[in-house]
Protein backbone atom coordinates (compact mmCIF):
# COMPACT_ATOMS: atom_id res chain seq x y z
CA UNK A 1 0.00 0.00 0.00
CA UNK A 2 1.18 3.48 -0.75
CA UNK A 3 0.21 7.21 0.58
CA UNK A 4 1.12 10.58 -1.10
CA UNK A 5 1.19 13.80 0.70
CA UNK A 6 0.48 16.96 -1.45
CA UNK A 7 2.62 19.48 -0.09
CA UNK A 8 3.89 23.28 -1.18
CA UNK A 9 6.68 23.12 -4.33
CA UNK A 10 10.07 23.50 -2.22
CA UNK A 11 9.03 22.11 1.07
CA UNK A 12 9.09 18.47 -0.13
CA UNK A 13 12.21 17.41 1.71
CA UNK A 14 10.90 18.64 4.54
CA UNK A 15 7.07 17.01 4.17
CA UNK A 16 9.35 14.06 4.02
CA UNK A 17 11.53 14.48 6.87
CA UNK A 18 8.08 14.60 9.26
CA UNK A 19 6.48 11.47 7.13
CA UNK A 20 9.70 9.96 8.33
CA UNK A 21 9.46 10.67 11.66
CA UNK A 22 5.85 10.20 11.82
CA UNK A 23 6.26 6.67 10.20
CA UNK A 24 9.36 5.38 10.55
CA UNK A 25 9.24 4.80 6.59
CA UNK A 26 11.16 5.50 3.55
CA UNK A 27 10.20 8.31 1.12
CA UNK A 28 10.30 9.18 -2.87
CA UNK A 29 10.41 12.99 -3.63
CA UNK A 30 8.67 14.27 -6.43
CA UNK A 31 7.72 17.86 -7.02
CA UNK A 32 4.69 18.64 -5.07
CA UNK A 33 4.47 15.54 -3.32
CA UNK A 34 6.08 12.58 -1.14
CA UNK A 35 5.46 8.82 -1.85
CA UNK A 36 5.60 6.50 1.01
CA UNK A 37 4.76 3.11 1.87
CA UNK A 38 2.17 2.58 4.42
CA UNK A 39 1.45 -0.35 6.95
CA UNK A 40 -1.75 0.03 7.35
CA UNK A 41 -4.48 2.93 6.77
CA UNK A 42 -3.97 3.82 10.23
CA UNK A 43 -0.99 5.86 9.36
CA UNK A 44 -2.50 7.86 6.84
CA UNK A 45 -5.00 8.98 9.90
CA UNK A 46 -2.26 9.86 11.94
CA UNK A 47 -0.81 11.66 9.19
CA UNK A 48 -3.70 13.38 8.60
CA UNK A 49 -4.16 14.17 12.67
CA UNK A 50 -0.21 15.31 13.27
CA UNK A 51 1.51 16.57 9.81
CA UNK A 52 2.36 20.10 9.72
CA UNK A 53 3.77 19.99 6.24
CA UNK A 54 0.77 18.24 4.01
CA UNK A 55 -1.23 19.97 1.97
CA UNK A 56 -3.78 16.20 1.32
CA UNK A 57 -2.63 13.14 2.09
CA UNK A 58 -3.72 10.40 0.37
CA UNK A 59 -4.45 6.42 -0.22
CA UNK A 60 -2.81 5.99 -3.71
CA UNK A 61 -4.53 4.37 -6.16
CA UNK A 62 -1.99 5.26 -8.95
CA UNK A 63 -0.32 7.75 -11.32
CA UNK A 64 0.27 8.28 -15.03
CA UNK A 65 2.29 10.82 -16.84
CA UNK A 66 0.17 12.00 -20.20
CA UNK A 67 0.32 14.37 -23.64
CA UNK A 68 -3.29 13.77 -24.46
CA UNK A 69 -4.69 13.97 -20.62
CA UNK A 70 -8.86 13.22 -20.96
CA UNK A 71 -7.64 9.98 -23.32
CA UNK A 72 -5.31 8.92 -21.01
CA UNK A 73 -7.14 9.65 -17.65
CA UNK A 74 -10.01 7.00 -19.19
CA UNK A 75 -7.81 4.80 -20.24
CA UNK A 76 -6.15 5.06 -16.29
CA UNK A 77 -9.58 5.10 -14.61
CA UNK A 78 -10.87 1.99 -16.66
CA UNK A 79 -7.51 -0.01 -15.95
CA UNK A 80 -7.67 0.16 -12.17
CA UNK A 81 -8.46 -2.00 -9.49
CA UNK A 82 -10.22 0.03 -6.48
CA UNK A 83 -13.71 -1.54 -6.23
CA UNK A 84 -12.91 -2.56 -2.77
CA UNK A 85 -13.78 0.90 -1.85
CA UNK A 86 -17.01 1.24 -4.07
CA UNK A 87 -18.37 -1.60 -2.41
CA UNK A 88 -19.01 -0.06 0.85
CA UNK A 89 -18.90 3.66 -0.20
CA UNK A 90 -21.73 4.03 -2.51
CA UNK A 91 -21.69 7.91 -2.95
CA UNK A 92 -18.51 9.20 -3.37
CA UNK A 93 -17.46 12.75 -4.32
CA UNK A 94 -14.68 13.91 -6.70
CA UNK A 95 -11.87 17.07 -6.56
CA UNK A 96 -9.01 17.99 -8.70
CA UNK A 97 -6.06 20.11 -7.36
CA UNK A 98 -4.26 21.11 -10.48
CA UNK A 99 -0.95 22.82 -10.73
CA UNK A 100 0.85 24.14 -14.03
CA UNK A 101 -0.12 25.50 -17.27
CA UNK A 102 -3.12 23.16 -18.99
CA UNK A 103 -5.56 23.14 -21.69
CA UNK A 104 -8.40 22.00 -18.94
CA UNK A 105 -9.65 23.24 -15.65
CA UNK A 106 -9.59 21.46 -12.38
CA UNK A 107 -13.72 21.86 -12.89
CA UNK A 108 -13.26 19.75 -15.83
CA UNK A 109 -11.04 16.89 -14.32
CA UNK A 110 -13.87 16.31 -11.48
CA UNK A 111 -16.41 16.10 -14.45
CA UNK A 112 -14.60 13.94 -16.49
CA UNK A 113 -13.56 11.52 -13.43
CA UNK A 114 -17.29 11.48 -12.18
CA UNK A 115 -18.05 10.32 -16.06
CA UNK A 116 -15.70 7.63 -16.13
CA UNK A 117 -15.85 6.75 -12.40
CA UNK A 118 -19.64 5.98 -13.15
CA UNK A 119 -19.44 4.12 -16.42
CA UNK A 120 -16.67 2.28 -14.71
CA UNK A 121 -19.03 1.39 -11.62
CA UNK A 122 -22.19 1.40 -13.65
CA UNK A 123 -23.49 -2.00 -11.90
CA UNK A 124 -22.70 -1.13 -8.57
CA UNK A 125 -25.20 1.44 -7.72
CA UNK A 126 -22.47 4.37 -7.31
CA UNK A 127 -23.75 7.88 -7.32
CA UNK A 128 -22.17 10.85 -7.28
CA UNK A 129 -23.01 13.20 -4.47
CA UNK A 130 -21.23 16.46 -3.61
CA UNK A 131 -22.35 17.06 -0.45
CA UNK A 132 -23.62 14.07 0.92
CA UNK A 133 -20.64 11.38 0.64
CA UNK A 134 -19.06 8.71 1.95
CA UNK A 135 -15.62 8.79 0.17
CA UNK A 136 -13.82 11.58 -1.56
CA UNK A 137 -11.59 10.52 -4.78
CA UNK A 138 -8.55 12.92 -5.53
CA UNK A 139 -6.73 13.67 -8.35
CA UNK A 140 -3.97 15.70 -8.32
CA UNK A 141 -2.06 16.81 -11.58
CA UNK A 142 1.00 18.31 -11.65
CA UNK A 143 2.10 19.68 -14.52
CA UNK A 144 2.96 16.50 -16.79
CA UNK A 145 1.90 14.10 -14.08
CA UNK A 146 -1.30 12.55 -12.28
CA UNK A 147 -2.04 11.09 -9.26
CA UNK A 148 -4.98 9.37 -8.29
CA UNK A 149 -6.30 8.58 -4.40
CA UNK A 150 -8.42 8.36 -1.74
CA UNK A 151 -8.42 11.62 0.17
CA UNK A 152 -8.28 11.12 4.03
CA UNK A 153 -8.38 14.55 5.07
CA UNK A 154 -10.86 15.89 2.91
CA UNK A 155 -9.97 19.68 3.50
CA UNK A 156 -6.88 21.56 3.13
CA UNK A 157 -4.31 20.69 5.64
CA UNK A 158 -2.55 24.02 5.24
CA UNK A 159 -5.39 25.94 6.11
CA UNK A 160 -4.96 26.64 10.06
CA UNK A 161 -7.97 26.97 12.01
CA UNK A 162 -5.69 29.02 14.55
CA UNK A 163 -5.15 32.23 12.10
CA UNK A 164 -8.10 34.13 12.86
CA UNK A 165 -6.07 37.14 13.69
CA UNK A 166 -3.83 38.09 10.70
CA UNK A 167 -0.82 40.42 9.36
CA UNK A 168 -1.81 40.99 5.81
CA UNK A 169 1.46 39.10 4.92
CA UNK A 170 0.57 36.08 6.95
CA UNK A 171 2.92 32.55 6.28
CA UNK A 172 1.14 29.17 5.31
CA UNK A 173 1.37 26.89 8.23
CA UNK A 174 3.01 24.72 5.77
CA UNK A 175 5.33 27.04 5.07
CA UNK A 176 6.15 28.45 8.47
CA UNK A 177 6.57 24.84 9.43
CA UNK A 178 9.42 24.08 6.84
CA UNK A 179 11.25 27.67 7.66
CA UNK A 180 11.57 25.69 10.83
CA UNK A 181 12.24 22.58 10.17
CA UNK A 182 14.60 23.89 7.62
CA UNK A 183 16.55 26.22 10.22
CA UNK A 184 17.78 22.90 12.01
CA UNK A 185 15.58 23.54 15.35
CA UNK A 186 15.29 20.56 17.86
CA UNK A 187 12.76 20.57 20.42
CA UNK A 188 14.93 21.92 23.27
CA UNK A 189 16.64 25.15 21.84
CA UNK A 190 15.98 28.60 22.31
CA UNK A 191 14.21 30.11 19.61
CA UNK A 192 13.73 33.87 18.92
CA UNK A 193 11.23 35.56 15.78
CA UNK A 194 11.36 38.81 16.43
CA UNK A 195 9.04 40.13 13.76
CA UNK A 196 6.27 37.74 14.68
CA UNK A 197 3.54 39.50 13.03
CA UNK A 198 0.80 37.04 13.45
CA UNK A 199 2.66 34.17 15.05
CA UNK A 200 2.61 31.72 12.72
CA UNK A 201 6.30 30.59 12.75
CA UNK A 202 6.50 30.61 16.71
CA UNK A 203 3.16 28.87 17.18
CA UNK A 204 4.53 26.40 13.79
CA UNK A 205 7.75 25.79 15.93
CA UNK A 206 5.28 25.03 19.39
CA UNK A 207 3.52 22.23 17.60
CA UNK A 208 6.35 20.58 16.76
CA UNK A 209 8.46 21.12 19.81
CA UNK A 210 5.61 20.57 22.11
CA UNK A 211 4.78 17.24 19.87
CA UNK A 212 1.06 18.83 19.93
CA UNK A 213 -1.52 17.68 17.11
CA UNK A 214 -1.98 20.22 14.73
CA UNK A 215 -5.15 18.88 13.75
CA UNK A 216 -6.21 18.48 17.68
CA UNK A 217 -9.02 21.34 16.90
CA UNK A 218 -10.68 19.30 14.22
CA UNK A 219 -11.28 15.87 14.71
CA UNK A 220 -14.41 15.91 13.69
CA UNK A 221 -13.95 17.03 10.74
CA UNK A 222 -11.68 14.09 8.66
CA UNK A 223 -12.79 12.25 5.55
CA UNK A 224 -11.49 9.09 6.80
CA UNK A 225 -13.81 9.16 9.82
CA UNK A 226 -17.08 8.22 6.82
CA UNK A 227 -14.79 5.65 5.69
CA UNK A 228 -16.08 1.88 6.81
CA UNK A 229 -12.37 1.13 7.82
CA UNK A 230 -13.24 -0.64 11.10
CA UNK A 231 -11.42 1.41 13.15
CA UNK A 232 -12.03 2.67 16.93
CA UNK A 233 -11.37 6.48 16.21
CA UNK A 234 -12.06 7.39 19.82
CA UNK A 235 -9.42 5.09 20.77
CA UNK A 236 -7.32 5.82 18.10
CA UNK A 237 -6.98 9.70 18.72
CA UNK A 238 -7.22 8.92 22.21
CA UNK A 239 -4.23 6.71 22.36
CA UNK A 240 -2.21 9.83 20.29
CA UNK A 241 -3.34 12.67 22.89
CA UNK A 242 -1.98 10.83 25.70
CA UNK A 243 1.29 10.84 24.58
CA UNK A 244 1.02 14.92 24.35
CA UNK A 245 3.25 16.37 27.03
CA UNK A 246 3.42 19.21 29.43
CA UNK A 247 6.71 20.42 27.86
CA UNK A 248 9.04 23.33 28.83
CA UNK A 249 10.13 24.90 25.50
CA UNK A 250 11.84 28.51 25.04
CA UNK A 251 10.28 29.74 22.07
CA UNK A 252 10.47 34.31 21.64
CA UNK A 253 7.81 35.79 19.75
CA UNK A 254 8.57 39.14 19.78
CA UNK A 255 7.05 42.27 17.73
CA UNK A 256 7.53 45.88 17.73
CA UNK A 257 3.90 46.42 17.82
CA UNK A 258 1.55 45.71 20.44
CA UNK A 259 -1.15 44.69 17.86
CA UNK A 260 0.87 41.89 16.32
CA UNK A 261 1.85 40.82 19.96
CA UNK A 262 -2.02 40.96 20.70
CA UNK A 263 -2.58 38.97 17.29
CA UNK A 264 0.23 36.30 18.03
CA UNK A 265 -1.17 35.53 21.63
CA UNK A 266 -4.45 35.16 21.06
CA UNK A 267 -3.84 32.65 17.86
CA UNK A 268 -1.39 30.62 20.02
CA UNK A 269 -4.66 30.35 22.29
CA UNK A 270 -6.79 29.43 19.77
CA UNK A 271 -4.27 27.13 18.59
CA UNK A 272 -4.32 25.67 22.22
CA UNK A 273 -0.26 26.24 22.48
CA UNK A 274 -0.19 29.29 23.81
CA UNK A 275 1.68 28.28 27.03
CA UNK A 276 4.71 27.36 24.99
CA UNK A 277 5.40 30.72 23.67
CA UNK A 278 6.60 33.71 25.79
CA UNK A 279 5.10 36.66 24.12
CA UNK A 280 6.40 40.30 24.11
CA UNK A 281 6.73 43.87 22.46
CA UNK A 282 10.39 43.97 22.07
CA UNK A 283 12.13 46.94 19.93
CA UNK A 284 15.25 45.25 17.56
CA UNK A 285 17.31 47.75 19.87
CA UNK A 286 16.15 45.82 22.63
CA UNK A 287 17.33 42.69 21.95
CA UNK A 288 20.72 42.92 23.58
CA UNK A 289 19.14 43.75 27.16
CA UNK A 290 16.50 41.05 26.76
CA UNK A 291 18.98 38.01 25.65
CA UNK A 292 22.51 37.11 27.13
CA UNK A 293 25.15 37.36 24.39
CA UNK A 294 25.64 33.89 22.77
CA UNK A 295 22.06 32.52 24.20
CA UNK A 296 19.90 31.69 20.71
CA UNK A 297 19.85 28.61 19.02
CA UNK A 298 17.34 29.71 16.46
CA UNK A 299 16.33 32.76 14.88
CA UNK A 300 13.69 32.47 12.59
CA UNK A 301 11.42 34.74 11.32
CA UNK A 302 9.71 36.65 8.13
CA UNK A 303 11.11 40.71 8.21
CA UNK A 304 9.91 43.13 6.36
CA UNK A 305 9.40 43.55 3.10
CA UNK A 306 10.59 46.21 0.29
CA UNK A 307 7.73 47.96 1.00
CA UNK A 308 9.29 49.94 4.04
CA UNK A 309 10.80 52.91 3.61
CA UNK A 310 13.57 52.18 6.64
CA UNK A 311 14.34 48.48 5.53
CA UNK A 312 18.21 49.61 5.43
CA UNK A 313 18.13 50.55 9.28
CA UNK A 314 16.04 47.38 10.20
CA UNK A 315 18.18 44.62 8.71
CA UNK A 316 21.85 46.20 9.66
CA UNK A 317 19.67 46.35 13.10
CA UNK A 318 18.97 42.82 13.06
CA UNK A 319 22.09 41.51 12.11
CA UNK A 320 23.76 43.84 14.57
CA UNK A 321 21.73 41.85 17.65
CA UNK A 322 21.57 38.75 15.67
CA UNK A 323 25.33 38.63 16.14
CA UNK A 324 25.66 39.71 19.83
CA UNK A 325 22.78 37.43 20.85
CA UNK A 326 22.94 33.94 18.74
CA UNK A 327 25.68 31.25 19.53
CA UNK A 328 28.40 30.77 17.34
CA UNK A 329 26.75 26.98 16.06
CA UNK A 330 23.85 29.23 15.84
CA UNK A 331 21.68 29.92 12.73
CA UNK A 332 19.09 32.82 11.14
CA UNK A 333 16.68 31.57 8.99
CA UNK A 334 14.73 33.89 6.79
CA UNK A 335 11.63 33.89 4.58
CA UNK A 336 10.89 36.78 2.08
CA UNK A 337 10.38 37.94 -1.58
CA UNK A 338 12.98 36.95 -3.92
CA UNK A 339 13.53 40.00 -5.19
CA UNK A 340 14.85 40.79 -1.60
CA UNK A 341 17.28 38.28 -0.90
CA UNK A 342 20.51 39.87 -2.33
CA UNK A 343 19.12 42.92 -0.18
CA UNK A 344 18.96 40.80 2.81
CA UNK A 345 22.33 39.33 1.88
CA UNK A 346 24.35 42.56 1.77
CA UNK A 347 23.04 43.36 5.15
CA UNK A 348 24.30 40.30 6.63
CA UNK A 349 27.66 39.99 4.82
CA UNK A 350 28.11 43.44 6.85
CA UNK A 351 27.84 41.56 10.66
CA UNK A 352 29.88 38.51 9.42
CA UNK A 353 27.14 35.94 8.33
CA UNK A 354 27.03 33.70 5.26
CA UNK A 355 24.22 31.77 3.45
CA UNK A 356 24.80 27.92 4.07
CA UNK A 357 21.98 26.92 2.07
CA UNK A 358 18.78 28.32 -0.08
CA UNK A 359 16.03 27.52 -1.46
CA UNK A 360 12.98 28.90 -2.73
CA UNK A 361 9.43 27.64 -2.32
CA UNK A 362 5.88 28.27 -3.64
CA UNK A 363 3.39 29.88 -1.69
CA UNK A 364 0.26 29.43 -4.35
CA UNK A 365 2.01 30.91 -7.26
CA UNK A 366 3.83 33.00 -5.48
CA UNK A 367 7.87 32.43 -5.54
CA UNK A 368 9.76 33.03 -1.88
CA UNK A 369 12.94 33.00 -0.71
CA UNK A 370 14.43 30.81 1.87
CA UNK A 371 18.10 31.89 3.36
CA UNK A 372 19.84 29.90 6.58
CA UNK A 373 22.51 31.79 7.94
CA UNK A 374 25.50 31.09 9.55
CA UNK A 375 28.33 33.27 11.31
CA UNK A 376 31.86 33.36 9.81
CA UNK A 377 34.42 31.83 11.26
CA UNK A 378 36.55 35.05 12.41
Amino acid sequence: MKGLVITSRGIEENAAMEVRGLLKVECKILEGCVIFDIRDIEDLCLLCYKSQSADRVLYMIGSFEFKNFFDEFEKFIDGLKFKEWIESNKKIKIDCIRIGAHDFKSVDVETKAAEFMIKKFKNRNVKIDMKNFDIIFLVYVINSKCYFGIDFAGFALNKRPYKIFLHPNSLRGTIAYALVRESGFQKKEVMLDPFSRDGVIAIEAAFYAGDFPVGYYNKEKFAFLKLKLGIDFDRFFDKIDKKIKKTKTKIYSYDHLFKYVDYSRKNAKIAGIDKLISFSRVELEWLDIKFKEKSIDRIITNPPTSKNANLGKIYNEFFYQSAYILKDNGTISLISRVSDSDFIKKHAEKHNFFVSKENVVWSGEQQLNVSVFKKKNI
